[in-house]
């Protein structure tokens, strides 16, 4: 049987144990290019580690998700955060969860704005991308390089996300 997940709206304070989100914040705002240019600085920052490992820019382009939806598996990352920022100004969901004893806890569920990114921080256990309603792309940073920067878990009895409301 699955468990019901419901959807929370993304705001920093709520995403914070897993990494940033990634939005215009007008506390980092300043002018640049002769005032021609606002500035928002510094939202997240990239962590990579392990020897010869950088940061690189991807386009990723997301599939809508059919709902209701099973979330059977979850991902992280151990050698380095990863952001997804949408470029096609849709919505999309972000699933998270805590670390409980090397493998993930209960699902946490978000609905990020089409104004929205998050930067996952390293080790953090999420859903891979889930774009809503339309093929969607992504700016996405993240690690490159040697080493496993991928661990995969999948849940014994999958929780389930009912339709989202954007």
């Amino acid at each position: 049987m699955t468990e019901p997940l419901d959807i929370q709206p993304l705001t920093k304070a709520a995403f914070a144990p897993f990494g940033e989100v990634i939005e215009a914040d007008p506390a980092t705002m300043r002018y640049i290019n002769n005032g021609t240019t606002e500035r928002f600085h510094a939202l997240a920052a990239a962590d990579v580690v392990g020897e010869g490992g950088r940061v690189i820019i991807n386009l990723f382009r997301g599939q809508p998700r059919d709902f209701p939806y099973q979330v059977g598996m979850m991902e992280r990352h151990p050698l380095g955060s990863q952001s997804f920022s949408p470029i096609s100004g849709r919505p999309f969901l972000v699933v998270v969860s805590m670390d409980e004893g090397g493998k993930p806890g209960r699902p946490q569920v978000f609905l990020a704005r089409a104004d929205q990114g998050v930067n996952y921080g390293r080790n953090v256990w999420h859903h891979p991308l889930m774009s809503l309603g339309a093929v969607c792309d992504f700016l996405v940073v993240d690690r490159d390089g040697p080493g496993n920067n991928l661990e995969e878990y999948v849940f014994d009895t999958p929780f389930l996300i009912s339709e989202p409301i954007s």
